[in-house]
């Protein structure tokens, strides 16, 4: 069967409800397999395709769905507990995050949807959003601190 969708950069996985939905396919730039930390000895980074967001290697128009949850913090240490679970940004995160939404652009089948989540722990949601050439059809702020957002795109040509 065919994948349908994608997730560009599925980390742990962790707000899906089947880690290992069949019509998904799930992209990280990394693995961590299981007891990679023993404060969290059940996570783990488990992608299907190692494969970075920003340059990924699927034709064009591929997916009907596709998912985009980049890492949202830049100022932690290689090694940090958050970022083993997370992913972390770099300097380049500007250029980073405008590269890995046009790829999911890219992927993503005319008539398809993009959801984007973003934390705005340490970046605003407008900086990022004035990063892409697309805007949101609608969102949804949620977490303790409503600085969680989910953001649903269609791409209509």
């Amino acid at each position: 069967m065919k994948k349908l969708i994608l997730d560009a950069c599925c980390g742990g996985k962790h707000f899906w409800f089947n880690k290992k939905h069949p019509n998904a396919v799930y992209v990280d730039n990394r693995v961590a397999h299981k007891g990679h930390d023993k404060h969290r000895p059940n996570h783990s980074v488990e992608p299907d395709i190692v494969m970075d967001f920003r340059k990924m290697d699927f034709p064009d128009k591929t997916f009907k769905l596709v998912v985009f949850d980049p890492p949202h913090l830049k100022t932690l240490g290689k090694n940090s507990r958050f970022a083993k679970y997370y992913g972390r940004l770099f300097d380049t995160w500007e250029t980073d995050l405008a590269q890995g939404f046009s790829e999911c652009w890219r992927v993503l089948k005319e008539h398809g949807v993009l959801i984007f989540k973003w934390s705005e722990s340490e970046i605003k949601l407008k900086d990022v959003l004035r990063l892409f050439d697309q805007e949101p059809l609608f969102g949804h702020t949620t977490g303790s601190k409503s600085n969680t957002h989910w953001l649903c795109f269609m791409k209509t040509k």
